[in-house]
């Protein structure tokens, strides 16, 4: 009898779970993006189609140019535009993981006059593409905060208010140190905001000669949003020897970490602006290791 009712149960569910789209049936564990900007799209509408040509999962959007600006260079701030791309992406079925702030590889974070309204402009373009990271390279910055002293008081102090407007939102604030794991820890620390986490860059780590698997276990699956999965301009991901993609999967795997892994630069230096191949061969490389 019991077993029956079991049959008609299921006889009765089926039609409506397959008319589930897959990720309502199960979470997807890794998922893979790249960077607009890198791709020569940075908010350019064509960035979506160009997402889903190379293979990828979603797309990292840049917030534009800073420079000398006291804003990011930030179409979103129309509504018009805005809603054009949301609904273009959506059409097309590409998500927006992450949205990125790359003018602070240029300029200074811990000096800029302006850096809240920079970050509310930024929160306020997650919320238009349900974007739950932001990415913050301190690149721009200098070397001397990573010492004790008025510029490192100075950006512990910007980056737990930082961390707190992105609470308040319900998002988190990746940030690109170039450091290494003890270093970011002592950081985070400082900082002391859940609002504040580390956007992990495996260059940094091969480029340092430090070990990105060791490291990563050291921060742990609660420290990293996400990862910018590309080393170096040299070779594509296939073919180079620096990194070693199963292992990087072992690892994180082992820590119980998920979310999105992006592709920044790992480009072909021979053919460096041929977007389609350098792009959609490391998106292939990363699927074929990390599908699930």
């Amino acid at each position: 009898m019991k077993v029956c009712i079991i049959r008609k149960a299921v006889v009765l569910l089926l039609p409506f779970l397959l008319s589930m789209p897959l990720e309502g049936l199960c979470q997807q564990r890794y998922r893979i993006g790249v960077c607009d900007w890198m791709m020569l799209k940075r908010q350019k509408l064509g960035e979506f189609l160009l997402t889903k040509t190379v293979g990828a999962d979603g797309v990292e959007v840049d917030m534009g140019p800073l420079g000398k600006r006291p804003m990011f260079e930030n179409r979103f701030r129309h509504v018009a535009d805005a809603d054009l791309f949301k609904r273009t992406a959506d059409s097309l079925g590409v998500a927006v993981p992450s949205i990125a702030m790359s003018g602070f590889f240029a300029q200074n974070f811990i000096t800029h006059y302006n850096y809240r309204a920079l970050i509310e402009d930024c929160l306020q373009t997650m919320q238009l593409f349900h974007a739950k990271v932001a990415f913050l390279p301190l690149g721009g910055s200098g070397s001397e905060w990573m010492h004790p002293g008025v510029m490192r008081d100075e950006l512990v102090s910007r980056l737990r208010v930082a961390g707190e407007m992105a609470l308040q939102a319900g998002v988190v604030i990746g940030i690109r140190t170039g450091q290494g794991a003890k270093a970011d820890i002592a950081l985070l620390e400082e900082v002391g905001s859940e609002g504040i986490k580390v956007y992990y860059n495996l260059q940094d780590a091969v480029d340092g000669g430090r070990n990105p698997y060791k490291e990563l276990r050291k921060l742990g699956r609660k420290r990293v949003c996400q990862i910018h999965a590309s080393l170096t301009d040299s070779v594509t991901l296939d073919r180079d020897p620096r990194i070693s993609l199963p292992r990087l999967r072992a690892t994180l795997d082992k820590m119980k970490w998920q979310g999105w892994l992006v592709v920044e630069r790992s480009r072909d230096a021979s053919r460096v602006r041929d977007v389609k191949y350098n792009f959609s061969t490391n998106v292939a490389c990363l699927k074929d290791v990390f599908g699930e």
